[in-house]
């Protein structure tokens, strides 16, 4: 095991975190109440450029929080991308739902928009897009479609904060946007999530959904059964401060991206997420495809890498192939989702990098490569 340590993220916390935290502390204001939760909803609702934003517990939290607000029923249909962390087609799940796959695109890997029609049912009631990678999903023909079918349009952007479609910032062009803070996101309050809308009643219904059902204004009256999915004030302080210097975490993870891109365009066999002018994208992660190579080569290489100090993940299992969806994989087919699926290998990218942790990660890569 080499000596030196990379890992695939590591929160930068140079701002007014520790501050923050300590005030909260200091005003023994920790929980599910404070100043902060207000001065973090607030911010992020202007950043977004959104009416409306609703802190709560986690970014799987959002997406069901979301999913509620807009009546999703058992029995209901909801499309999403067959290749996303699993959280989305949790939270379908969890309102009696039934997710449906779509391919990705090649170049983006976000969700086919050329696919959704041939997808769409009697019982289809929506579509979530996932803005993967920190890249925009093509958000106008899918809000088309969406229009013609009269479906709701939720944008998971867990991996995208900042970034924009068409001059328009990502979780603000659907129905609604969710975040997630968890603690490799570009802005984290190591643990949490933040639903943004337009829709006052949206607002109003998630609002009371995250807090037991209880409403404000009458102490202990439930008036529908809810969820304890709230945000802590001590939470909320560290994603403010996090968001207060957004730019910087930006810029440091696509100065890494840049080094990366520089240094495999010299090297054949290997490919990246691509990028469309439509959109100015963000980098939550980079992943490296190796293209001439099979997935039990890219899974010999994470173990490799992890040898020689440096951390990386394989990319998720398309949903279609996991156990717990197997009435609906079927004899369909998904080719995008399992070719990056299985040779995809997600680097270490965060904002305190250096072009030399990229050039010693590449130098392993093409080492273990030539091997």
């Amino acid at each position: 095991m080499s000596k030196k340590f990379i890992p695939v993220n590591n929160p930068v916390m140079d701002g007014n975190e520790k501050a923050y935290v300590l005030d909260c502390l200091e005003s023994s204001w920790i929980s599910s109440s404070g100043k902060y939760l207000d001065r973090f909803e607030e911010a992020f609702a202007e950043f977004c450029n959104v009416k409306y934003a609703v802190a709560c517990s986690n970014g799987t939290a959002a997406l069901h929080l979301a999913l509620l607000a807009l009546g999703l029923e058992p029995g209901d249909e909801v499309l999403i991308p067959d290749l996303t962390f699993i959280a989305t087609a949790n939270a379908v799940t969890y309102c009696g739902g039934t997710p449906v796959f779509v391919d990705i695109e090649p170049e983006t890997w976000n969700i086919d928009p050329e696919l959704i029609e041939g997808k769409i049912s009697s019982r289809t009631k929506g579509i979530i897009v996932v803005h993967f990678r920190g890249h925009p999903a093509d958000m106008d023909p899918i809000l088309k479609v969406a229009g013609r079918h009269g479906l709701f349009v939720i944008e998971d952007a867990a991996q995208s904060h900042g970034a924009e479609y068409k001059g328009r910032m990502t979780g603000s062009l659907g129905n609604i946007g969710t975040f997630s803070f968890f603690g490799n996101k570009i802005v984290t309050a190591g643990e949490g999530g933040m639903i943004v809308t337009n829709d006052e009643s949206c607002a109003k219904k998630m609002r009371l959904l995250k807090n037991q059902g209880m409403e404000n204004v009458k102490r202990y009256w439930h008036p529908v059964v809810g969820f304890n999915y709230r945000l802590t004030n001590v939470a909320a302080a560290i994603g403010l401060a996090q968001l207060e210097k957004i730019a910087s975490q930006i810029d440091g993870r696509t100065a890494v991206a840049s080094w990366y891109q520089e240094y495999f365009q010299k090297v054949p066999g290997f490919r990246w997420q691509g990028d469309k002018e439509s959109s100015n994208r963000v980098w939550f992660l980079f992943t490296l495809v190796v293209e001439k190579e099979i997935r039990s080569i890219r899974d010999g290489l994470i173990p490799y890498l992890l040898e020689n100090g440096i951390d990386s993940r394989p990319v998720y299992y398309p949903l279609h192939s996991l156990p717990i969806f197997p009435e609906r994989s079927g004899a369909q087919s998904y080719p995008v989702a399992e070719y990056i699926s299985e040779r995809g290998v997600n680097l270490p990218t965060w904002a305190g990098m250096t072009r030399e942790d990229v050039v010693y990660i590449g130098d392993k890569i093409v080492d273990y490569l030539r091997r």
